[in-house]
């Protein structure tokens, strides 16, 4: 028998990296990228970069992706004018650098690659000092999720119309979700309660229509969660069955269910007698 996909697709890539044709501090192929180019599922290919960044050949940087490493055994350092100084010093383990490091580890690997020990690994420290700033997996979810929809941008003036507030809110939680497609698999929509930021945001698409009440947000936050579940591994979309049209299909029909829930706010005096 050959070798399994995800290992036959880390061999290629781990010769890319001998030969030059990667080199180091250069991005390897995400797991969109490769199961694009080798057409596997997105596991699979999340199981060929964790092959490579237990062998020390890659990492993830966060905001950039997974690199090829400088110390990696055969890899080609570009040429460039000697570093004068001290060598920089490992940074302090905080928990702020555990999650920025869980979020790249997902942003490159998918919600798979979401753990303690791979974190750990791309550290370079023992499970055993990482549980000592975060206490189990679940915190560490919890602390990436609420990092993660920090990076909402509200609008610096909420639209006057109720249901264009809505739809505002419901926007920026599909662009989020673009941005981090393992984020609607790791999180289930009545644990974004939990999430400081999370509730900021849900808590201002209803500010103005009190009448409505939470309910109304979540349920707007469950249908887009629902919809992005498939943005890590997309369905085929020859047949208009992707992720954005179901959303812009769905996300219609929604609002127009809601509007009777949803009343537009009356300048004052207005249906007085």
């Amino acid at each position: 028998m050959g070798l399994p996909p995800y290992l036959r697709i880390a061999s290629e890539l781990r010769a890319r990296i001998a030969s030059g044709e990667l080199r180091a501090g250069q991005r390897v192929p995400s797991t969109r990228g490769i199961t694009e180019e080798w057409g596997v599922a997105l596991a699979t290919a999340t199981k060929a970069l964790a092959v490579l960044r237990q062998e020390g050949l890659v990492r993830a940087v966060p905001g950039v992706g997974t690199i090829v490493g400088s110390d990696a055994p055969g890899a080609v350092v570009r040429a460039g004018p000697p570093r004068r100084g001290r060598r920089r010093e490992t940074p302090p383990l905080t928990r702020e650098r555990i999650v920025r490091t869980a979020i790249a580890l997902a942003d490159s690997g998918g919600s798979g690659a979401l753990s303690m020990r791979a974190v750990a690994a791309e550290l370079g420290v023992s499970t055993v000092v990482l549980y000592r700033h975060v206490a189990a997996k679940d915190e560490l979810v919890a602390l990436v999720v609420d990092a993660v929809f920090g990076e909402v941008r509200l609008p610096g003036r909420a639209p006057d119309d109720r249901r264009a507030r809505l739809e505002a809110s419901a926007r920026a939680q599909w662009a989020l979700y673009r941005r981090h497609p393992w984020l609607a698999k790791s999180v289930s929509t009545m644990r974004l309660s939990l999430s400081p930021n999370a509730m900021r945001l849900l808590e201002w698409t209803v500010a103005p229509a009190v009448e409505c009440g939470l309910g109304t947000a979540v349920t707007l936050a469950a249908f887009v969660r629902g919809v992005a579940v498939d943005l890590e591994d997309p369905v085929d979309e020859r047949l208009g069955l992707g992720p954005d049209a179901m959303l812009e299909f769905g996300l219609a029909r929604l609002l127009d269910g809601l509007a009777p829930r949803v009343p537009e706010r009356r300048p004052p005096g207005e249906g007085r007698r």
